[in-house]
Formats: structure tokens, C-alpha cells, sequence
């Protein structure tokens, strides 16, 4: 080989070195002639979070449409972060998908729940995010009216979006034109059941599809017969209480009679809570008990446009005149977030629960989802229609109130509590027959608990 050739064959395998080399040596050139810097790769990080909500009822729409808009927000301020915001109906969401998913440890990002006893387990099995520094480094701790649902070991591990009330409705034109006196006892409500059954009407209105609005009906007698002390005692299996006590059984009775009275609308287990409203609006149901959501569906497209001014709002009528009539509700709805969440994700997910507990946020509730508000704020009664107005005045006049029982029972003797009382309904099952099987599914509850203790 010449040294020509061989010359060429060297240019040839280490030309493309010398000539990186030039272009580089160029670039850094350019770049300090030019005073600028280099260019850097500032993009964030991809994040997707999933959040699983059960706003997917008639009257839960306007309370939709705000969370969709602050996530569409959030998205639009965040274009690094997608949330993946899904709708499951409730019993589903709470009594299937979400108690498997936290067993298995993959549950969503973020999701609805209720406070108190049905997340105690969760909080057990540190499947839920300790909230307790978030609230205070975001001054939050302090504007909830009530956290003693979401806090363990004074830990808050979730955090109320909205509180809730659950009265008695009624007709003021039906019971005007029945001369049917407003009912303050139970032998009150009594006799004006008869009546409206004379007159041809459906004392309750009762929409039993999702077997808790029954629950209702049972928890005020319970209350108004043996007081809030004995069900503190079986939620905490103190004092070897039990379910079958002579309070109870006066107050499955209670309920019976009234079942074979036909006082609940025709096949309540197959009602619906949305066509429960329809018979009321509708007129032909004189009473509806049930929680405050359900007001903007008194104004709903099926109803007649001054509905609302026809409605009466009172407590459950106490056992006794004389007693205070404390009310059903609590700070029980809020949205807690997976323990599992971590580094920018988790970071992510705290921004965005940010965005849902705002002043702000927190008004349109009120204003437009007739929803009680979980944070102080100050409420204008001229803004939120007649019904709601009522409600509100009737929380600040009754300063009693308890919890809901199927927030208080574990799932486990809250989900017999709930079925007897749906058997009761259709006629299948005694009010003492009802009790003693709410015994034996507390019983294993605590011997399960025990058992477990030991081990």
C-alpha cells in the first residue's frame, strides 16, 4: 500500500473524530462569544392520578360539576398532571371495590369515603395518608367545624368536604288541608299517619334501592327510645351491651307498626331515593325523611315551581314533649388519599386537595349544591332557598345531634343492620326476630376483634 492510500484510509476512520471535535470545540464557542447558557431540559415529570368519586346521583350534579371544574383547573395550572376522575355508585365504590382494593393495598389515589368507623380498619392497616401536617402547614386544622370522624390517635387521616342533616320533610299544604297538626312526639307522628291514610295519601315517601334511607327510619327510633349513650356502648363493645335490650325491641316495634300500617310508599326496596322525592313533589306523599342533598331535587324539573315554598322542615319528633329533638348528620363525606403515594405523584395529589378545600370551593357548595358546608364559613340564607334556609335554622336552634348509626356500626354489623331492616320492610322479618340477628353479627364482630387481639 502507498502512504497515499494510506493517508486516505486514515482520514477515512479517524476524519469523523477530528470533525466532532471541531463542531464541539464551535458550539462552546458560539455559546461564550454569544454569553448564553446551555440549553437544559426543564420538562416535568408525567404524573397520572386516578380519583374515584360517587357523585353519580340526580341530586349529587351540582356538586359534579364544581369538583370537575376545580380538576379541570388544576389540570390547566398543572399540564404535567392527569386525573383520571371516575364515578362509581356508592355501595359499590364503599362496600366492594374500595374494601378489596385496600386489602390489597391498590386502591386509588384519591376517593370519597366516609369518616369514622368505616375507616377505621383502613387507618389500622396504614392504607390511608396521614393528613395531620398537611392541614396545619396549610392552615386547615382550624377551619373544620368537626374532625372527630377523621382523627385517630389525633392523627387526621382524611378530611370532611361536607357535612350533612337529615330532617323530616313535610307538606304544609297537605296537613293544612287535612287539619293535621305538626308532630313534636312520636304519638304525634302517630295519630298524622292515620289521618293521611284516611285521606288517601303516603305518610313517607321512601326510596329503600340503596338500603340505607330505611337506616334512617331506625336509627331516630333507636334514638328517641333508649338515647345516644347505649349505641356508644355497642360501637365500643363496653359493658356487655347488647342489641336485644328492652329500648330496642320498643323500637323495632315502633317501626313495624308503622310497616304494617303501610306508612312507607308501595315497594320502598325497589324505590329509588330520586323517585321517593317524585311521590313527595308530586304530591302524593305527604313526608320525606331523608338528608339535606336531597333539596335540590325539590326543585328539580318534576317539580312544581313553587314546591319549595310548600315545605316544612322539623326534627325527627323526640319520644316525649318536652325532650329536645336532636338531629340525625355529622361531618361524615370527605376524601382521603392512599398511603402508597410518594415523591412528586404524592406532591401532586396534596396540591390538588388544595384546590378542593378552599373558601371558595367551600361557597358554591352552599350556594350551589345546597350542601352544608364542612369548613366555617358564614352563610347568607337569602342565597339558598327556603328548604335549605330551614335546615340551617333548625341546626342552630337543636343543639343535639349524633351520628348517623351507619357511621358508627363496624361494616361488618352495619351491613346486618342494614339488611334486617330492608327484610323488615318487605314484610319478611320481626322486629325482635330483626334485633336478634343484629346481636349475632355483633357478637362474632367482637369475638373476631378478640380473637384477633390475642394473636
Amino acid at each position: 500500500m502507498t502512504k497515499k492510500q494510506t493517508a486516505v484510509r486514515w482520514l477515512t476512520q479517524r476524519g469523523w473524530i477530528i470533525l466532532y471535535i471541531l463542531l464541539m470545540s464551535g458550539a462552546v464557542l458560539f455559546i461564550m462569544q454569544g454569553d448564553r447558557e446551555p440549553i437544559e431540559d426543564n420538562s416535568q415529570e408525567k404524573i397520572t392520578l386516578t380519583f374515584r368519586h360517587f357523585w353519580i346521583k340526580e341530586h349529587d350534579r351540582p356538586l359534579l360539576a364544581i369538583f370537575e371544574e376545580v380538576v379541570q383547573d388544576y389540570q390547566r395550572e398543572h399540564p404535567n398532571v392527569k386525573v383520571n376522575f371516575e364515578g362509581l355508585d356508592q355501595t359499590i365504590h364503599r362496600e366492594q371495590k374500595l374494601k378489596s382494593e385496600m386489602v390489597t393495598g391498590t386502591p386509588p389515589d384519591m376517593f370519597v369515603l366516609f369518616g369514622g368507623a368505616e375507616i377505621e380498619p383502613y387507618v389500622r392497616s396504614s392504607r390511608l395518608m396521614d393528613l395531620t401536617d398537611f392541614a396545619r402547614e396549610n392552615g386547615l386544622a382550624d377551619q373544620f367545624k368537626d374532625l372527630h370522624l377523621w382523627t385517630f390517635n389525633n392523627h387526621i387521616y382524611g378530611l370532611p368536604i361536607e357535612g350533612n342533616a337529615e330532617p323530616l320533610y313535610f307538606s304544609r299544604e297537605i296537613f293544612s288541608r287535612l287539619s293535621i297538626k305538626v308532630p313534636e312526639t312520636l304519638a304525634e307522628l302517630d295519630q298524622a299517619i292515620l289521618q293521611l291514610k284516611q285521606g288517601g295519601y303516603i305518610p313517607f315517601a321512601l326510596g329503600n334501592e340503596d338500603r340505607w334511607p330505611a337506616g334512617i327510619f331506625a336509627h331516630y327510633l333507636m334514638d328517641r327510645y333508649a338515647g345516644p349513650e347505649l349505641i356508644m356502648k355497642l360501637v365500643n363493645g363496653k359493658d356487655g351491651s347488647s342489641f336485644q335490650n328492652s329500648y330496642y325491641k320498643q323500637a323495632f316495634r315502633h317501626l313495624g307498626q308503622w310497616i304494617d300500617e303501610e306508612a312507607f310508599s308501595p315497594a320502598s326496596n325497589d324505590l329509588s331515593p330520586e323517585n321517593a322525592v317524585r311521590l313527595f313533589t308530586g304530591g302524593k306523599a305527604a313526608m320525606y325523611l331523608n338528608g339535606n342533598w336531597d333539596i335540590n331535587l325539590f326543585s328539580g324539573e318534576t317539580a312544581p315551581a313553587d314546591f319549595q315554598n310548600k315545605v316544612g322542615v322539623i326534627p325527627f319528633p323526640a319520644l316525649t314533649r318536652g325532650k329536645e329533638a336532636s338531629i340525625a348528620g355529622g361531618y361524615t363525606i370527605g376524601i382521603g388519599l392512599s398511603s402508597s403515594l410518594a415523591g412528586a405523584k404524592r406532591e401532586a395529589a396534596l396540591e390538588l386537595m388544595k384546590a378542593f378545600y378552599t373558601r371558595e370551593i367551600q361557597e358554591r357548595i352552599v350556594y350551589e349544591g345546597l350542601r352544608i358546608p364542612s369548613m366555617r364559613i358564614a352563610i347568607d340564607p337569602g342565597r339558598t332557598g327556603p328548604v335549605f334556609a330551614q335546615v340551617m335554622g333548625m341546626m342552630e336552634d337543636n343543639r343535639q345531634s349524633f351520628v348517623p348509626y351507619d357511621n358508627l356500626l363496624s361494616p361488618e354489623v352495619k351491613k346486618t343492620f342494614l339488611s334486617v331492616i330492608e327484610e323488615m320492610i318487605d314484610g319478611g322479618l320481626q322486629g325482635d326476630q330483626a334485633l336478634a340477628q343484629l346481636q349475632s353479627a355483633s357478637k362474632q364482630y367482637w369475638e373476631l376483634i378478640q380473637s384477633s387481639a390475642i394473636q
